[in-house]
């Protein structure tokens, strides 16, 4: 069982990852502040936000905002009650979606340009390695924490993020017990040869995601229900975003780019 990283969450310019035995292994102990982290997963799924919870939840505490772009699973909201249970305030998240990939990827740009933004968790499967070099420097240039979520057939190619994990289940944990498998495929320093081992959340929390995935799928299959509209740009927004209260996250925005 890895216990939660009891030291502060800011570690020089790393945020903890509130997991000891990562942050062992990551430079600087934890997620780099002003660094592209790329994590490749199989399939859509909620192994990239369990693993970020503990830190987004810290970083959350705060008066800054966390910007969520695109979803664990493609065309479902993240789901308000579950994100509250791992820690997350609802108020200070922002959602953000968009009909077309590359509109999920200029918004992740904007977003880490926003003076009030902290950090960026940024679902871009199709996202090219030109577009993540943009948004590696993005982040450097504003400071932000940025975390990219692609496919893991991605993890062959070449990537301008320096830090970049596989995500996997642990296929040894027990069906009552879900383990994540994080093998580090690219870091500053020699590489590391075993994957690490970790419980992305309480069992709680788990069943939580679970079970509002499979109802929100269930819903939309049976009762054909259509996803919420788009909503429309606010004059006291910036053009590029609009907001709308919605009972997923707090805030959702359309990007239009």
């Amino acid at each position: 069982m890895v216990r939660y990283a009891s030291e502060s969450a800011s570690v020089g310019h790393a945020v903890g990852t509130g997991f000891a035995t990562l942050d062992g292994v990551l430079p600087g102990r934890g997620w780099p502040v002003g660094g592209l982290v790329e994590l490749l997963q199989e399939g859509p799924g909620q192994q990239a936000l369990g693993l970020l919870a503990p830190a987004l939840a810290r970083v959350n505490a705060g008066q800054q905002q966390t910007v969520l772009v695109g979803a664990p699973v493609p065309g479902l909201a993240p789901f308000g009650p579950a994100l509250a249970g791992a820690g997350l305030a609802p108020q200070r998240l922002l959602w953000v979606r968009a009909d077309a990939p590359h509109g999920l990827a200029w918004a992740a740009a904007q977003a880490l340009r926003c003076r009030d933004v902290a950090a960026v968790l940024a679902w871009l499967p199709q996202a090219r390695s030109a577009q993540l070099r943009q948004l590696q420097v993005a982040a450097h240039q504003h400071h932000k924490l940025l975390f990219v979520v692609r496919d893991a057939c991605r993890q062959h190619e070449s990537s301008p993020a320096p830090l970049r994990l596989l995500l996997s289940v642990d296929p040894a944990a027990s069906a009552a017990l879900s383990r994540l498998s994080v093998t580090v495929l690219k870091r500053q320093g020699p590489p590391l040869l075993l994957p690490v081992l970790l419980t992305p959340g309480p069992p709680r929390w788990l069943a939580q995601l679970a079970a509002s995935r499979s109802r929100l799928l269930r819903r939309r299959h049976d009762a054909g229900e259509a996803l919420p509209p788009v909503p429309q740009p606010e004059a006291a927004l910036p053009a590029t975003l609009s907001r709308q209260a919605v009972h997923a996250v707090d805030r959702v925005a359309a990007a239009r780019g």
